[in-house]
């Protein structure tokens, strides 16, 4: 069974980064949850000074329900105007396949996957 879904979002003035970590599987609930963390937190912040780094490691296989909502949030973050965006994955051919094609189809251009 899937685990719930999880995720903490963490501003870091210092370093320049805000470092989420996103695991499980999402409920459009939990979801919505997330988009308003988000707005709250980078509203704080000018992001295009900023890197947004997304560890995704222990996320599940997006299930074809929740990619609306992922690609939202891809939007969100394009619309945010970060510097970068990073996305951590572990070495998965289908989550890194199903994450670059939603970061093509939302037009999110400045995405990088790093596999660990």
């Amino acid at each position: 069974m899937a685990k719930e879904g999880y995720y903490s979002i963490k501003v870091n003035p210092s370093t320049k980064t805000i470092d989420m970590v996103v695991s499980g599987t999402f409920t459009p609930e939990k979801a919505l949850q997330f988009v308003n963390d988000y707005q709250s937190k980078v509203g704080t912040i000018k992001a295009g000074e900023f890197i947004l780094k997304c560890d995704c490691r222990e996320l599940d296989v997006v299930t074809q329900d929740m990619i609306p909502d992922l690609e939202n949030c891809y939007r969100l973050y394009q619309s945010s105007g970060f510097n970068k965006v990073v996305i951590e994955i572990k070495k998965s051919p289908v989550i890194k396949m199903q994450l670059s094609r939603i970061g093509r189809n939302t037009g999110l251009t400045n995405l990088e996957f790093v596999e660990v």
